[in-house]
């Protein structure tokens, strides 16, 4: 019913490219009326429009003034620059045009290489652009020009003098992209450059100045996170998030934003000792394992032999959930009856409640759909029977209440509660590594979910085939790959700033996308970041022949048909690309051609160098091109002479992908432009999505037609039901996708405070009213503490209050200091002294030095609480799930422990914060001798900004020194003794500022 009316009525995109077709004719028609303009004036009409946006900022400053922080002053005037740029869009549009029709026949260097210009923009492309405008995502079908559409609302938006980011997916379409648009922004009167991985501070700051920028998505994120661990504002690129375009949308913000961006620093502590010793108690374990499981598949024949189908079914399900990619329980699975019975036996005892039957044989149990791996009981046993107690971790809280109760010294203990954690954390952590050393072994494949390249463990992006350098896998998980590899086990990392990259994008004022393949995920795009998505309309109708997939039975059949069919296509001089999921398949393929003769070209994790080359080369006459998933995107494969008539090219697809899009991003290659092209899909029942996600419908087919050696299954129905699995799985890495940013969320809310307050700092705000704010939240947290006890004043602990009112704001207040116990007064008294104290601080020093410090000291506190917050939230989500176990929701107890703890370093932060400023020693030494005018000199001791490897912070800078002299006890740490320049006399006035005598004081 609903596609009967989609075919009356149009689908909504229909509708939307129909209303928008009148605009597309003003813009042309103002197109027209500009050929005969100087290129002068067109220039002139950009810093017009300019001044005019410029005029409506300045207004929004001087309505609002000091009412607004600074980022909501930059939300009011990109509210007030909206509506004005809207005003412009024909004109701005129509302009880029008429830029584009007077490059025509031009010539320019673009990375390295000379291209002729010869694009003016289609109206489905002035659509794409008007689409961009509106922050929405467009949908563009391969060659249809997305590059060249975002040029007018690129363009269009970079007159607000802001800043405009175009995301690409890798660096060279950065580089390739704005030079080779970069002509059109130029000759209109604006700049444009491009971040690369290898640019320095200086040199990307230059960058973020332009009006437009190019860059990948992972620099933009990580320069925002370096922006935000900078000491000084000058050491800041980004200058705003306003507008941002982000090309191949569905890869950035669907398949990437499954890993948050993470700067980490190095624990100082080795592990490589530890994996080295585990790795032989997990290959024994392994080897296990594997006979178990030979033993098991056995067993099932001889069932089956004697009609014990359900006793088989038990030995299958148990096989294949010890190991499930084992080559004798994939050959026993190439028969759908017998994946049919094993996936009934499993539905029996899930139902049941009963799995642990099943997985108690096995030495561990994975669950491949989850990606989840257990150690079992006969597994612990046999990794270690010389040491029962290995996997046991003590109860921290019951071991160290049995202390208390014990007969011994303070001293010892000490000691003993020492050796307890340190017990809990060594077992706790050798269970850890034993399970990612697991993990490592039997969920992970050299060559499909990473490569070694020169002695290191290299990801590959599965969505890309792309090695991703500088990536590794959290939680000593990549650690594990490099032992299981016996490559250097480098140290373990700690997180020292982090965000999500979909948390990261809600950051600009306005977003938009463009990509080939958005419509199967409109409803992520619209839940999570609140796009809508519009299918543009090809400029030329699509003719591409696709073909219903083709079904084999086992992976040497499917491989064996591809490669006749690549033969077949190459004889005849049709050019063929050949898609694969992993660099492991693409070599396959590579050496069976190579036994048929056939010239080819591989692009996978190994051999990327010449990417965007061959792939260009893809489309020419004979040529024959193995690709891992999508490699090359962002670059055309044009047809070469004489291929239009042997057919286009022709697309195979090696197997279904779990998403859909990269399926149809692979088939969209053919067929540009209205070009003739075909795409035949090969399938088998071994693949991974057949093997763990087909449905039944599919398995009673195959096994109804009991399919013989080398005979394939060809039908509409069955392509349709693997769709539909697709979408399963789609569903499910969308929740997948959906949690990681539910928790994020929670951290999100945190970072934003945090950063908001470095960032008032680095703006060179003055933090004096901040720190009297500090003072008074003090204050009132520590009377809080101290009286919550008892209703009686003489019960409080006047001592207690004493040493931390000296220790944090270096005043002495006793009970005769105290004409009432009204807590009100008593806090009045306190935050008085406390005022007194710092003004007395403030006479030694001048005003700007001491704003310096107050600056440094701030930022530097601020950093360290952050990165130990950020520690323990990690571990907090690692263990957050087992309180399901209580019937809780994860979520929600993350969410309350997360606030908690959220309070409590904000609680730190000001105390330290204090503390640190209060005991800075301030002295003045006056130089006696003429011509020499007095000097300050301020001392605090212990503070300086540590540098972090790779993050691109340079040595503090000269002029800073003396500020940075000024610090603090770092978390946790032990307050350290002061440096004086002179010890005082004793009946000098004591230097902490309380009015006493400094023997009556800290001299005492």
């Amino acid at each position: 019913m609903f596609e009967f009316l989609t075919k009356i009525f149009g689908t909504k995109s229909d509708r939307e490219v129909k209303k928008l077709q009148p605009v597309v004719d003003e813009i042309n028609e103002i197109y027209e009326t500009l050929h005969d303009t100087p290129d002068e004036e067109l220039v002139q009409r950009t810093q017009e429009f300019r001044a005019e946006l410029e005029e409506a900022a300045e207004q929004v400053r001087e309505e609002y003034g000091d009412e607004l922080d600074y980022e909501e002053l930059e939300e009011e005037i990109h509210q007030a620059q909206q509506p004005i740029l809207d005003g412009h869009m024909k004109e701005a549009f129509a302009m880029v045009k008429e830029t584009c029709r007077r490059l025509v026949g031009e010539s320019w260097k673009i990375s390295g290489q000379e291209i002729e210009w010869n694009m003016i923009p289609y109206d489905v492309q002035i659509v794409g652009g008007i689409i961009l405008h509106q922050g929405k995502i467009a949908e563009m079908k391969t060659g249809e020009g997305k590059t060249l559409a975002a040029t007018m609302p690129i363009y269009l938006n970079a007159l607000t003098g802001r800043g405009v980011h175009l995301v690409t997916v890798n660096d060279y379409l950065a580089r390739r992209d704005a030079e080779w648009m970069g002509k059109i922004y130029e000759h209109l009167g604006l700049t444009v450059g491009y971040i690369q991985n290898e640019m320095n501070p200086q040199q990307r700051k230059e960058v973020y100045d332009k009006d437009i920028i190019y860059g990948t998505n992972n620099e933009f994120g990580f320069d925002y996170l370096r922006d935000n661990m900078a000491i000084r504002k000058e050491d800041q690129v980004h200058r705003g998030y306003h507008y941002a375009i982000v090309d191949e949308v569905d890869s950035v913000l669907i398949d990437e934003a499954r890993t948050p961006l993470i700067i980490s620093g190095v624990v100082e502590q080795d592990q490589e000792d530890k994996f080295s010793d585990i790795r032989p108690l997990v290959e024994r374990l392994m080897r296990k394992q594997r006979q178990l499981v030979s033993q098991l598949v056995s067993d099932a024949k001889k069932l089956l032999d004697e009609d014990e189908e359900y006793e088989a079914g038990i030995q299958l399900l148990r096989a294949s959930r010890g190991l499930p990619k084992h080559r004798q329980v994939m050959k026993m699975f190439e028969e759908p009856s017998l994946q049919k019975l094993a996936r009934r036996v499993e539905n029996d005892f899930m139902r049941d409640k009963n799995m642990q039957e099943i997985d108690d044989e096995l030495y561990f149990s994975i669950d491949e759909k989850s990606n989840v791996i257990d150690l079992t009981e006969k597994g612990r046993e046999a990794i270690s029977p010389e040491d029962p107690e290995m996997f046991v971790i003590p109860d921290l809280g019951e071991e160290l209440s049995k202390l208390e109760e014990e007969d011994l010294s303070d001293q010892e203990k000490l000691e003993r509660r020492e050796e307890i954690h340190r017990e809990h954390s060594e077992r706790s952590e050798r269970i850890h590594n034993i399970t990612q050393l697991l993990r490592a072994y039997t969920l992970f494949e050299k060559d499909v979910e990473y490569v070694v390249q020169e002695g290191k463990v290299m990801i590959v992006d599965e969505f890309t085939g792309r090695v991703m350098p500088g990536r590794r896998f959290s939680d000593g998980l990549h650690q594990a790959l490099e032992a299981k590899e016996r490559v250097q086990v480098e140290r373990e990392t700690q997180t020292l700033a982090s965000i999500t990259l979909q948390n990261f994008f809600r950051l600009y004022g306005k977003l938009s996308g463009m990509t080939g393949t958005a419509a199967t995920e409109a409803g992520e795009f619209k839940e999570i970041y609140e796009l809508d998505v519009t299918v543009i309309p090809t400029n030329e109708p699509v003719i591409r022949d696709d073909r219903e997939d083709k079904i084999y039975k086992t992976l040497r059949e499917k491989y064996n048909s591809v490669i006749e069919d690549i033969v077949e296509s190459n004889n005849k001089g049709q050019p063929v690309l050949v898609g694969t999921v992993s660099v492991e398949v693409s070599e396959k393929l590579s050496r069976m051609l190579k036994r048929t003769g056939i010239t080819h070209n591989v692009l996978n994790a190994k051999h990327h160098k010449s990417e965007a080359e061959v792939v260009r080369r893809a489309g020419q006459k004979g040529a024959v091109t193995i690709a891992t998933n999508m490699a090359g995107r962002g670059t055309d494969i044009k047809l070469g002479e004489g291929v239009v008539d042997v057919g286009g090219l022709h697309i195979i697809g090696t197997e279904r992908h779990e998403a859909r899009r990269i399926d149809l991003q692979l088939k969209g290659r053919a067929g540009r432009q209205g070009d003739p092209g075909s795409s035949q899909f090969y399938l088998s029942l071994e693949d991974d999505l057949m093997r763990l996600f087909s449905p039944e419908r599919v398995m009673k087919v195959m096994d109804r037609l009991g399919l013989e050696e080398g005979e394939v299954i060809q039908h509409r129905m069955i392509t349709k039901s693997i769709e539909r699995a697709q979408e399963k799985v789609e569903a499910r890495n969308f929740s997948i996708r959906k949690h990681l940013l539910e928790y994020d969320d929670v951290m999100n809310q945190q970072r934003e405070v945090i950063y908001s307050r470095r960032n008032h700092a680095l703006r060179g705000e003055n933090l004096r009213e901040e720190i009297m704010n500090m003072i008074e939240d003090y204050v009132d947290g520590f009377i809080e503490r101290y009286t919550s006890v008892s209703d009686y004043p003489e019960e409080w602990d006047w001592e207690a209050i004493r040493r931390e009112l000296i220790s944090v704001l270096t005043i002495d207040l006793t009970l005769d200091d105290f004409e009432t116990f009204d807590i009100e007064q008593m806090r009045e008294r306190i935050v008085t002294r406390a005022k007194e104290a710092y003004a007395q601080k403030e006479e030694l020093v001048p005003d700007e030095v001491l704003r310096q410090i107050e600056r440094f000291i701030y930022l530097r506190i601020i950093d360290d609480a952050w990165k130990d917050h950020l520690y323990e939230m990690d571990q907090l989500k690692e263990g957050i799930n087992l309180r399901a176990y209580g019937q809780k929701d994860p979520l929600i107890e993350y969410k309350k422990a997360g606030l908690d703890m959220f309070m409590e370093l904000l609680d730190r932060i000001n105390k330290q914060t204090l503390q640190t400023l209060f005991r800075a020693q301030i002295t003045r030494e006056e130089e006696q001798r003429d011509g020499f005018r007095p000097e300050m000199k301020t001392k605090i001791t212990g503070i300086q900004h540590e540098e972090t490897a790779g993050m691109g912070f340079q040595g503090v800078p000269a002029e800073q020194q003396a500020a940075q002299q000024a610090g603090g006890q770092g978390q946790g740490g032990k307050i350290e003794p002061r440096t004086v320049e002179d010890e005082p006399g004793r009946n000098d006035p004591c230097w902490c500022g309380s009015g006493k005598k400094y023997k009556k004081c800290h001299g005492r």
